[in-house]
């Protein structure tokens, strides 16, 4: 398995575009529509958002995707489509005229908007941005995707990846966009995957959602979940491994890979938080069960009072015990050790649940890097669990305060 270039368009028989076309006037430069395309039909496997208030494209994906094929996905920036006038209408819009000009049935079509909530679409600028987009449909088009379906983001996200599969050269890539309003129940924030591998879109669903649970449900950033999350992977099967229909080997590679891509995801999203300034790594180790040590990473990393002690570079590691008594999960707190790692070294700062004098220097020095550990082992059994997330700090405030105007 090695990573390549190439993003969400790297696959064999994919392409892709992004542009700008005006869906938030205010802003005259950004890219805001996105386009990717497959040159024959594609098993299609999906996941949602949980939150009870679900935006109009998540209903219309879900109508397009009942039959598992799918070919191409349009997406806008700038407006969320959620809560908002004519929402599903001009979801369903997007698709016909996505489909008009890629010839393609508007059924077959996958469509998610991102952006602020409760405002009407602007679908006369889709209306006419969209067949540009189609005109320009390449194989480099991944990083101009990318870049358009970001919001708050301050880096893009795209990655592909090579396996073998059955003796041939299976592709995977993809492109998200996540910083704020995260702490997802389902999948990612957007994240659009495409694959040449042959596999039927059962196995396709059951790899991906046994995948974002490990990966995308471990991420948060401010603990509220997205109207608009949605997770798609589109498989070609141009590559022309032998086709994966049960979860025999071949599927467990493909498995693999695509864990993977989703964890290199993952990370991203949770190191570019909103205002972020550390991606934070939560590994829980030795508990009695997966549920176990999921449920306190979870708890550690969504933590405001973690997150800030990140922030200052502070090794109040009090704060990470009292999370995980509060995460209802069984354990005893005399058995666990706590220790803060990166690149600069690691320091224990917890002892069978108690405290032990470290050298105050070496701990700030050790959580002011880019990207902190807290490691806690709870020596009570052999399962682990990881979660990501990032820390708290003063843009984050600036940033969500005026972000509808």
């Amino acid at each position: 398995m090695k990573q390549i270039s190439g993003g969400v368009a790297a696959a064999t028989g994919f392409t892709a575009a992004g542009l700008h076309c005006g869906v938030k006037n205010k802003n005259h430069t950004k890219k805001d529509l996105a386009l990717i395309v497959s040159q024959g039909d594609c098993a299609a496997a999906a996941v949602y958002t949980r939150n009870r208030v679900k935006a109009a494209p998540i209903y219309v994906t879900m109508e397009h995707l009942e039959n598992g094929v799918a070919r191409a996905i349009v997406c806008n920036s700038g407006n969320a489509n959620a809560c908002a006038p004519m929402g599903h209408e001009n979801a369903q819009k997007m698709c016909d005229v996505a489909g008009e000009a890629l010839g393609l049935s508007p059924d077959d079509i996958v469509v998610a908007s991102t952006g602020v909530i409760g405002q009407t679409l602007n679908i006369k600028a889709l209306e006419e941005g969209i067949p540009k987009a189609a005109a320009i449909l390449s194989k480099d088009g991944s990083d101009d995707a990318a870049q358009a379906i970001m919001t708050t983001d301050t880096v893009k996200k795209e990655f592909a990846l090579q396996v073998q599969i059955g003796g041939k050269s299976v592709t995977l890539g993809g492109i998200a966009k996540g910083s704020g309003m995260i702490h997802p129940n389902m999948g990612t924030m957007l994240c659009f995957i495409t694959t040449d591998a042959a596999i039927t879109p059962e196995m396709l669903q059951a790899a991906l959602s046994e995948i974002t649970a490990r990966t995308f449900n471990r991420v948060v950033v401010d603990g509220d979940t997205s109207t608009n999350d949605m997770c798609v992977v589109l498989a070609n099967g141009m590559a022309e491994n032998p086709l994966i229909e049960w979860k025999d080997d071949n599927y467990k590679v493909f498995s693999a890979a695509l864990y993977q891509l989703c964890e290199l995801f993952a990370k991203s999203i949770a190191a570019d938080g909103e205002g972020a300034s550390r991606l934070i790594t939560c590994n829980v180790r030795n508990a009695r069960s997966e549920e176990t040590a999921e449920r306190m990473a979870m708890a550690v990393i969504s933590s405001p009072l973690v997150k800030t002690a990140m922030f200052g570079a502070d090794a109040n590691w009090g704060r990470v015990l009292c999370a995980m008594g509060y995460s209802k999960a069984p354990f005893r707190p005399e058995h666990v050790d706590i220790q803060f790692q990166s690149v600069v070294g690691s320091i224990t700062v917890c002892k069978s649940g108690e405290g032990l004098a470290f050298d105050e220097d070496s701990a700030k020095s050790i959580l002011s890097q880019d990207e902190v550990i807290i490691d806690i082992n709870l020596q009570e059994g052999q399962d682990n669990a990881t979660a990501w997330g990032c820390d708290l700090t003063y843009d984050y405030v600036k940033i969500n305060g005026d972000y509808r105007t």
